[in-house]
């Protein structure tokens, strides 16, 4: 009977196994090993690497366009998450308080959320940002505001808040329908008993619904995180060419693996693994702190 167990549990498990090594194991080993060398191109034969230890790592941060390019991805974290998530739990606390036409509300702020990245970037930069006809420039011309329409939303100066602008209206509607379904879980009972107690809107989204949602806001932490992290379609369309400007940690490995030599970045794939792997670490340093910043609570409604 031992026998059958064992063979039944190897043959469940094995593919999952399998799959796990096959996909994930095997290509974080090799990205692993991939930035402790250097060699010709992505596809190169393992006899042809050259074995630096941690050089691809100390090179890198002696590079002012990968250091640009933390800086960035920093501002995009904190600033664009704090509007992201600010934006999103102010929807989602509306839409929960019973707002005539919420499915019409709720489709609509998700909208976004709908259209890829490209075409949606395509859009800021063509109709919103654009130079001469521009929806910015439009509005703020019919308002007499000279100064505002006057801007370059697309010059050096402007670029990098334009495209997160742009990256924060694309993002928000999916938050907001993780806090909704988090807020719509909270016993209507807690706010009734609130309001006859007297507490106004504000105490009881402070009192009741904030620490209700902790382990929702937890959550929505870790996903934002993930995303920016990995920001790559944004900056490749606010870009003609890769700058210090929009340039992000995901952009800069891009274009040292697969390249733009034209736009003078010297093709380094080793040291496109190590901005992978650094970036893999980075994101569990922030995972780690978030989780002991904001701990998972058991809550009972």
């Amino acid at each position: 009977m031992k026998k059958r167990e064992k063979l039944f549990m190897l043959i469940s498990l094995g593919p999952a196994v399998l799959c796990f090594l096959v996909m994930f194991a095997y290509p974080i080993i090799r990205t692993v090993m991939m930035s402790l060398n250097q060699l010709p191109s992505i596809s190169s034969d393992m006899a042809e690497w050259k074995f630096v230890r941690l050089q691809n790592y100390t090179e890198l941060f002696k590079n002012s366009v990968f250091l640009a390019s933390l800086k960035n991805i920093g501002k995009i974290w904190l600033v664009g998450g704090l509007l992201t998530l600010s934006l999103a739990l102010f929807f989602a606390v509306i839409l929960a308080s019973g707002v005539k036409g919420k499915r019409f509300w709720r489709s609509a702020i998700y909208l976004p959320n709908s259209i890829s990245a490209v075409a949606l970037s395509t859009m800021w930069l063509q109709y919103v940002f654009q130079n001469k006809f521009g929806m910015l420039k439009q509005m703020f011309g019919a308002l007499g505001m000279e100064r505002l329409e006057e801007i370059n939303w697309t010059s050096p100066q402007y670029l990098f808040w334009a495209m997160l602008l742009s990256f924060v209206y694309g993002s928000v509607g999916y938050f907001m329908l993780i806090f909704l379904s988090g807020i719509e879980r909270i016993p209507r009972d807690l706010y009734e008993s609130a309001r006859l107690d007297g507490a106004d809107s504000w105490t009881q989204f402070w009192r009741i619904t904030f620490p209700l949602i902790r382990n929702v806001f937890r959550t929505c932490v870790t996903l934002w995180t993930i995303t920016s992290v990995n920001f790559f379609v944004w900056a490749k369309m606010f870009s003609s060419r890769a700058n210090v400007e929009t340039i992000t940690p995901v952009y800069f490995l891009y274009n040292k693996v697969f390249g733009s030599a034209n736009a003078g970045t010297v093709l380094d794939v080793g040291a496109g693994a190590a901005v992978g792997v650094l970036v893999a670490v980075l994101v569990l340093i922030i995972y780690i702190i978030m989780n002991k910043v904001l701990r998972e609570e058991e809550l009972e409604y």
